[in-house]
This record gives C-alpha cells, sequence and structure tokens, in this order.
C-alpha cells in the first residue's frame, strides 16, 4: 500500500487524514492523485465504494492552495442530494486545515443560508445540477472562474437526466480548466460526453483484472421469497451474529413507510430515506443512521448513493433492482473501504425475468433463486442467524383504554341523588322500606304509602299520600316519570294562548 505522503499530497492535508485513521491509499487514488495534481483531465472508473472522493477531492484542494481568493474556484457536480451532502463532508475535512471555504448547494433547503455562503467567498461548491443552475441564472453563483470541476457519478447522472443540465453548467465555466470525471460505470453517452468536454483525458480502471464485476469483498445471497413473508425473512436477518448497520432497499416510497413501520413495531430500531420525507427529515434519518442512534435504514434508490457508512454489514434487496447497474451500486453500500460485507437480494416469482437479466450481465450464476421462507433452515446457516430466532424482538405495547371523566357537577348531582334539568335518564331509587328498586312510571297509583315515603328538605312526604306523585315541592323530582306541568308550561307555552302585547 502507498502511502498519501508518498504520492505529493500537502502535509497538511496527510495530518488531517490521519487524524481520521486513513493512512494508506486505494488503488483508484494510487492512480489519480499523481496525475490530477499537476492538472492531468481524468476519467475515473472504479466500484463503489473504494475511495473516489479522495481521489479527485486531494487534487481539487492542493490545487487552490493554502490561502485562494474568495469566490467559486472549483465545483463538484453531484447528481443526489444525500451524495452532496456525503461529498461536502469529506471536502470540508479536507480543507479544515486551511482558509478553504466548502459550501453545499442543493434543492430542499433554504436558498437563504446557501446564498450567504457564497457571498461571504466560498471557494469549492459542491452541487446537484438543479440549484446550482438556479443560481447561477439569478446571478447569485458565478462559474466564470471555476478552473477545477468534477463531476461524480456521472452515470447516475445519465440516467436522472441530467446531461442537458451537465452541458449548461459546462458552457458557464471557463473554456481552460482541469476536469475530472468520476463513475461506476461507463455507458456511451458518459463517454461522448467525456470527449466534448474533456481535454486529452487518461481513463483510469482501477480493478484487479482477476476480479469479477462486483466486489469479492461482498458476498451475495440470491432467495426467491413471497411478497407476505418478506418482512418476517428480514426480521429474523436483522438477528443474525455479527450484524452491525443494515440497509434496506425498497423500490416504491411507500412500501419503504410500510417496512419502516413494521419493523419498528417489531422492536428494530429503523429508519427511513425517500422522496416523501422532507429534506430536514431525511438528513436527520441519514444522521441518525450515521450515528448509530439507528442500526437499520429502509431507503428507495434515491440513497444508493449517498449512504457512504463503513460499517454497514448487511445490504438487503427487499424488492429486485431494474438493472444490474441500480443493483452495483445498492450492493456497494456494505463491503466499503476494504471491509467484508452479505448482500442479500429477494426476487419474487413475477420478477424473476429481471433477475435473469441480472445475472447474465453480472456473471453470478445464479440462474435459479432458491426458493426461501422464514423458517428454511438454509437461511439460517447462510447468514448465521441463532437456532429458535423469531421475527420479533419486542411485543407490541397494548392499547390502553381511556377512560374520559364525568363533568363535576354531573358528579355532584349524582352523589347527592339528583339530575340535573332536561336530563332524559331515569334515576333509580331505592325505597327505605324494602330492596326492591322503582323507576318512574313503575309506581302504582295505590302503592304503600309506607313504600313511598321521601325525606325532602323540608320534612318527610307520604309518596303514596293524594296528590303527592307530582312533585315534591322541593324542586327535587318527578316520582311519577312525568314532567311538571308548571316547568311544560314554561319551555312550550300553548299556541292558542294570549298574542304578545304590542
Amino acid at each position: 500500500m502507498t502511502t498519501f505522503a508518498e504520492l505529493g499530497v500537502d502535509q497538511d492535508i496527510v495530518d488531517v487524514l490521519a487524524a481520521r485513521g486513513i493512512v494508506d491509499a486505494f488503488p483508484i487514488q494510487e492512480q489519480t492523485i499523481p496525475l490530477g495534481l499537476p492538472g492531468q483531465d481524468i476519467i475515473g472508473q472504479a466500484k463503489t465504494g473504494t475511495g473516489k472522493t479522495f481521489g479527485f477531492g486531494i487534487p481539487v484542494v492542493q490545487r487552490l492552495g493554502l490561502d485562494p481568493a474568495p469566490g467559486v474556484k472549483a465545483l463538484i457536480v453531484v447528481p443526489t442530494r444525500e451524495l452532496c451532502v456525503q461529498v461536502y463532508e469529506d471536502m470540508d475535512m479536507l480543507t479544515s486545515g486551511r482558509s478553504t471555504s466548502v459550501v453545499a448547494i442543493y434543492g430542499g433547503k433554504a436558498y437563504e443560508g446557501q446564498i450567504d455562503q457564497l457571498k461571504a467567498g466560498a471557494q469549492i461548491v459542491v452541487g446537484t445540477p438543479g440549484r446550482l443552475i438556479d443560481l447561477n441564472n439569478q446571478r447569485l453563483l458565478d462559474l466564470s472562474h471555476a478552473t477545477e470541476v468534477v463531476l461524480d457519478e456521472a452515470d447516475k447522472m445519465l440516467d436522472l437526466g441530467f446531461l442537458p443540465d451537465i452541458e449548461k453548467i459546462f458552457s458557464k465555466v471557463p473554456a481552460i480548466r482541469h476536469t475530472q470525471l468520476f463513475s461506476a460505470t461507463m455507458p456511451g453517452p458518459i463517454v461522448a460526453l467525456a470527449r466534448r468536454f474533456m481535454t486529452n483525458p487518461i481513463h483510469i480502471r482501477a480493478t484487479d483484472p482477476d476480479e469479477g464485476l462486483t466486489q469479492a469483498n461482498i458476498k451475495h445471497l440470491v432467495y426467491r421469497a413471497h411478497s407476505l413473508d418478506k418482512d418476517e425473512v428480514i426480521a429474523r436477518i436483522l438477528q443474525a451474529e455479527g450484524r452491525g448497520k443494515t440497509v434496506v432497499f425498497t423500490r416504491t416510497k411507500r412500501a419503504a413507510q410500510k417496512l419502516v413501520d413494521e419493523l419498528s413495531d417489531r422492536g428494530f430500531n429503523a429508519g427511513a430515506v425517500h422522496g416523501d420525507m422532507s429534506q430536514e427529515a431525511r438528513e436527520r434519518s441519514m444522521a441518525a443512521f450515521k450515528a448509530g442512534k439507528k442500526d437499520v435504514l429502509i431507503a428507495t434508490d434515491v440513497a444508493a448513493r449517498g449512504i457512504d457508512v463503513d460499517d454497514v454489514t448487511h445490504v438487503i434487496n427487499h424488492t429486485i433492482p431494474d438493472d444490474d447497474k441500480t443493483y452495483l451500486h445498492r450492493a456497494g453500500r456494505t463491503g466499503r473501504a476494504g471491509k467484508t460485507g452479505i448482500a442479500v437480494t429477494f426476487v419474487d416469482w413475477d420478477d424473476l425475468h429481471k433477475w435473469a437479466l441480472i445475472n447474465r450481465a453480472l456473471e453470478f450464476g445464479k440462474p435459479e433463486p432458491v426458493e426461501t421462507y422464514s423458517s428454511s433452515p438454509h437461511l439460517y446457516e447462510d447468514l448465521d442467524i441463532p437456532a429458535g430466532t423469531k421475527g420479533r424482538i419486542a411485543t407490541a405495547p397494548k392499547t390502553q383504554t381511556v377512560r374520559t371523566q364525568q363533568p363535576a357537577r354531573a358528579t355532584d348531582a349524582a352523589a347527592e341523588g339528583e339530575t340535573t334539568a332536561g336530563t332524559s335518564r331515569r334515576r333509580r331509587r331505592r325505597s327505605s322500606g324494602s330492596r326492591e328498586e322503582r323507576v318512574g312510571a313503575t309506581f302504582a297509583a295505590d302503592a304503600p304509602a309506607e313504600n313511598g315515603a321521601h325525606d325532602t328538605a323540608s320534612g318527610t312526604t307520604d309518596r303514596g299520600a293524594e296528590g303527592a306523585g307530582t312533585h315534591d315541592g322541593g324542586g327535587r323530582e318527578h316520582h311519577d316519570g312525568k314532567p311538571a306541568p308548571r316547568r311544560r308550561r314554561r319551555r312550550r307555552p300553548s299556541a292558542g294562548g294570549a298574542p304578545a302585547a304590542s
């Protein structure tokens, strides 16, 4: 292995990298840094997770000098917001020992903070095409002095339809410049773009000729699974021995959110990154995943190139990717920086034709995925899952019954044996002389007087006496179940009554 100091990197950058435990350069860095430092145009092609960011970042920072003048001198264009944040953090680390300032320009965030940093004289801009063009059209971003231009993940820009935007950006930068283009794959349109906008570029492939199309340090497992059993299988994989951080990829935003809810209910600490989330929520979820507060991240392909976390041990494809390039980038979230990883892919019965194309393109030699269920013995053996593991590590919280408290007045009235005016319920009263409960009209007209005794505020009234059943005289209750005549007349005056005086 070659150290960065041996490659001619400035000592302050070497010290910053050494403080992070980064001393030796990866193959793509060994080949690109010596060419990039003097200003040679480069096309860098390497598998994802092999250190391309430092491969172009170190030459950019070093060529700008220790104390560059204010104003945009370097432009790094990336396809997605997550990758923009990742590259910004790496560039900010490289410039921590210099006066060079870095700004991230991407959508989903307020303009004001980004504009303030540009006005403050940021020299390096990392951005997505849409926001870059927007600020340039508003004359807030001047690219006329950007002599260092980098296109990162150029093949993803092609997939997202950004090539017209890239051509527009190239028309804004100086004709004489140092241009670097990095990509994991090199389709025809990207080669044509390089020929058009680069000057005598050197094409570097940092791959081992004896190595296959996929990284050798990633173990690839493919299972044919039923859609109704996938959640259970994933929950058991998440309990495998030695599992670290895990990324689960889904095809749709709705499926991602549904899986987050399901795994959270099963007791796993899961977060999500998908297009229906606000940019702030996506960044919070990514930060929690990187910091270890959440160890499972469910994402759509929008995050397949922005997740640069070294300790991801497992990648699970909940739904099969559409093509081999997407598969490589999903699987490339694990096995980064020389570490080992496991990539598990579920293939539905309806998607066997997609797997056939990916298998042929990547030369896996697995034309027929193994039919797998959550109880299959080979699943436990392949992924080192402890015997007897189930798909739930915590029981769902029980729903608590919410009891509503009676209003204070009603409670007091019930305690006193009273009813409020207008209440339709008839309270049962227990007679003082017997244990039978009698309600309203159930009292017989000829009930014995000794069973109808009632205590009032002023004394005792015989309920069986003549005329004593209509009202108790104290305004408390009607014992015969009929409304008091006086109250009825007051509420509903007769239609034939005297007209109101004019």
